[in-house]
């Protein structure tokens, strides 16, 4: 036998995709379900040509799926952002549009049984220990696809994923600032460090000479810019007490501009040596964070909530995206509580994913 065969399903989460897989069928050591997933991917190739990536950051993530020993979560998650071209697997984050489709991914793999109309899966996001509750829409017993909800990014409509998240205040830093500061300067420009869902450097794309509306190939074209920000994003990471920040996507990297289409607030997110085409699910989280955060980089920018739960609607290189944010500001101060959001997914395939034994070995 020269392959082996590993159950996955490949799911469209949100604005990403990628296999599902369960725990039990991957290697324990890390080592090794590395080399797994870069094969499985076809990371290497920048078409990804021998494996089931896409080519992109987006199309090269992994979920892998295990009942929780939590006595809050049904399930954990833990993600794998596996890279287009280098080999490389990152375990730092987590990726919220990919757990978009976790809840369905657990009760395709039956490790939540349904009843009813809907299903309420209780997901430990491992990677950070956030705790996120999906809403999954259920028809005869099984996981309902079609409906009419639609998320910018994603041709068509789908039923919809609510997910509300919980305990992401400082999941991989231990602090909402994790530098202390509520503005930070690096080579000159002034950014906000934040640990929300996702650590992220935030800065205003008027600072780097931007309008913050450029579409995601234009910013990739712009080396100039992208070879700033990175300079400025392992400066602010290593100030953030995050390790190995030159090899690994956290923090990632966002910029904010005025609101143009009836949103709270414009925002690019960067993954963060590529423009994100639309905007992660964790990323929204933060972004919105910082924009009610007073004294934060997007003080002034934008007319501020006066109740909460308030809806953030961040503007995006293909539309918008709404966080429901369950707040309180104390003497300047603000408490997270919870973000909502819904999303889609889809399931686009199941069966085997055949993985040469050398890998496994090592050879």
């Amino acid at each position: 036998m020269t392959q082996i065969a590993l159950p996955f399903l490949f799911i469209r989460g949100g604005t990403s995709r990628g296999p599902y897989l369960q725990a039990k069928d991957l290697p324990s050591d890390r080592g090794a379900m590395s080399r797994v997933l870069v094969a499985a991917l076809g990371s290497g190739h920048p078409l990804n040509i021998d494996g089931i990536g896409g080519g992109n950051a987006v199309t090269t993530k992994v979920a892998i799926l295990s009942p929780s020993k939590d006595d809050w979560a049904d399930v954990d998650y833990f993600f794998a952002q596996v890279s287009v071209g280098d080999g490389k697997v990152d375990y730092k984050p987590t990726c919220g549009n990919i757990l978009s489709g976790v809840g369905p991914a657990a009760i395709e793999m039956g490790l939540i049984p349904v009843v009813g109309n809907t299903a309420t899966v209780n997901i430990r996001a491992v990677n950070t220990g956030a705790r996120v509750v999906a809403t999954v829409q259920i028809e005869d017993g099984k996981v309902r696809y079609d409906g009419d909800a639609q998320i910018d990014g994603v041709p068509g409509t789908a039923a919809p994923v609510s997910l509300q998240f919980m305990d992401t205040v400082g999941g991989a830093t231990g602090a909402f600032l994790p530098t202390g500061n509520l503005i930070d300067i690096f080579d000159g420009i002034n950014v906000t460090c934040m640990d929300v869902a996702m650590p992220m450097v935030i800065a205003r794309a008027a600072e780097f000479g931007l309008t913050g509306y450029e579409t995601a190939d234009e910013l990739n074209e712009n080396r100039d810019f992208f070879a700033r920000m990175e300079a400025i994003r392992i400066k602010a990471g290593a100030a953030m007490g995050i390790k190995d920040v030159p090899t690994s996507v956290t923090p990632k990297f966002g910029l904010l501009a005025p609101a143009v289409q009836g949103g709270t607030i414009a925002t690019r997110y960067f993954m963060p040596w590529v423009a994100h085409p639309s905007m992660a699910v964790t990323g929204a989280q933060c972004l919105a964070s910082c924009v009610l955060t007073p004294g934060s980089v997007a003080d002034g920018m934008t007319t501020l909530p006066t109740t909460s739960p308030a809806t953030i609607t961040l503007e995006h290189a293909s539309g918008s995206i709404d966080v429901l944010v369950d707040y309180a500001v104390d003497a300047g101060e603000i408490t997270l509580k919870s973000a909502g959001l819904v999303r889609t997914a889809r399931l686009l395939a199941r069966g085997e994913l055949m993985i040469s034994k050398r890998v496994l070995d090592g050879l």
